[in-house]
């Protein structure tokens, strides 16, 4: 079976942190920014991060776990690592002796 793609796209629109949280780019903040106020400008200079049904429909087009606004962090699956990985290794080995 092919392995999945993830979508070029949206790959290219926004930012994974390492806790799994989703950034974007706020929307109206291109153009057209002269009637709009110095407030409101400002406030769409800074990266937003995403609700959960947002996130919950971008697992499917990346095919991985991310987490929403307000999810909680054990809501993804963290990799262990080589040092965890070696302790834990190292404590099976240990319980089968």
């Amino acid at each position: 079976m092919p392995k999945n793609k993830k979508h070029k796209g949206l790959l290219k629109r926004i930012r994974i942190s390492a806790t799994g949280k989703v950034r974007h780019r706020s929307a109206f903040h291109k153009h057209l920014s002269s009637h709009k106020s110095g407030k409101r400008l400002r406030q769409l200079r800074k990266d937003r991060y995403l609700a959960n049904p947002d996130a919950k429909r971008y697992e499917k087009l990346l095919f991985r776990r991310l987490r929403g606004r307000t999810q909680p962090k054990s809501a993804i699956r963290i990799s262990p690592s080589p040092a965890q990985r070696r302790a834990a290794r190292e404590a099976a080995a240990s319980s089968q002796d």
